[in-house]
């Protein structure tokens, strides 16, 4: 490993007992413990996240990222009879972007049962490209048809079946088909919570970035060498740029509730904090030194150690203060990860 990569990942290393890393999430959601840090004040409050509302500086705006779950791993068989697992990233000229757990010959076939899903075409940057048997729109109705879904590594022995996971490992506002791992941060909120919020002042701004697998890849001395990290899609609708605009001129707090809200905000947004309506794709790479220009806090969970999101996050409030909020969150016994406990850093 490159000497500067190692130093900069051993220095967001941590350590955890095993009971720490939640397996399945709070029930009901809003029950999740919660740690605020008031930056301002340096002090540190425990409750449960139901009462967010209670830490939101007034007038506050919450973004969230109201992406979609897909549930993008796919068991299929060869001709041979052998079983392949697929897991669908993206698309590329009518053609499947995904990741194999087997080396596949190119012209090969894939089939769910007696039926032809798919050939393969080449592999190419550590990808599969692999041509439908059917046409490209129908891709989501053969994946919640046939397909799994996809929990980050260190859940691979979480014991909900398919169907909870459908249901738990999505947001309760879930809109736009097109994830293969859930923001996260966002598990927390109930239809109750959000009315409540919005009933007292908080409004609530949507935007879309489909969070791919990059989320769960360690970071590379590719990425630290070109300060970027693996590209993901978003969209912010014109009506939410208005909203974000207006808050952001009459000062009103903007909060993005998780790592993926906030990426987006700060990828679109101009060095004034102006935000257009668009349609992108980011590769932002933040970390300590990193100048926000719309973020005013964050809302977030606990990250995995050696991660590029405990970086994103140490950005906020300097890397041994984050440590020592983690240290004392274990402690406390936290829940960790997509499962896990929430922060809000205010």
């Amino acid at each position: 490993m490159v000497p500067e990569l190692e130093k900069l990942l051993a220095d967001y290393d941590y350590s955890f007992p095993p009971e720490a890393l939640a397996t399945t999430p709070a029930m009901p959601r809003d029950s999740a413990k919660l740690l605020v840090y008031d930056r301002a004040q340096d002090t540190v409050t425990f409750d449960i996240f139901r009462n967010i509302g209670q830490y939101l500086p007034p007038r506050a705006v919450l973004v969230l990222n109201d992406t979609k779950v897909i549930p993008a791993r796919l068991r299929l068989q060869r001709l041979s009879g052998g079983i392949v697992e697929v897991l669908y990233v993206g698309t590329q000229s009518g053609d499947i972007v995904a990741l194999c757990n087997k080396k596949l010959a190119n012209g090969s076939s894939l089939l769910q049962g007696d039926t032809p899903l798919f050939t393969v075409k080449r592999r190419e940057d550590g990808h599969y490209l692999l041509t439908p048997h059917f046409p490209l729109d129908q891709l989501l109705a053969v994946l919640e048809k046939w397909g799994e879904t996809p929990l980050p590594p260190y859940l691979k022995h979480s014991p909900l079946n398919e169907a909870q996971r459908r249901v738990e490992y999505q947001t309760v506002f879930a809109h736009a088909p097109g994830s293969v791992a859930a923001p996260t941060a966002s598990l927390h909120f109930t239809p109750q919570l959000l009315a409540d919020l919005a009933s007292h002042d908080v409004a609530l701004a949507y935007v879309t970035l489909h969070v791919n697998l990059g989320t769960f890849a360690p970071l590379t001395a590719a990425a630290l060498q070109a300060g970027t990290l693996h590209k993901e899609q978003y969209a912010i609708a014109p009506a939410t740029a208005e909203l974000l605009n207006a808050a952001h001129t009459q000062g009103r707090p903007i909060i993005p509730v998780g790592t993926t809200a906030l990426r987006t905000l700060e990828s679109a947004a101009s060095t004034t904090g102006f935000i257009p309506p668009m349609q992108a794709n980011t590769s932002l790479f933040i970390q300590p030194g990193y100048t926000f220009k719309v973020a005013d806090g964050l809302i977030t969970n606990f990250h995995v150690p050696r991660s590029s999101l405990l970086m994103l996050v140490a950005a906020l409030t300097g890397r041994e203060k984050l440590l020592s909020l983690y240290r004392v969150a274990i402690a406390r016994g936290f829940r960790l990860f997509s499962f896990g406990d929430a922060m809000f850093i205010k």
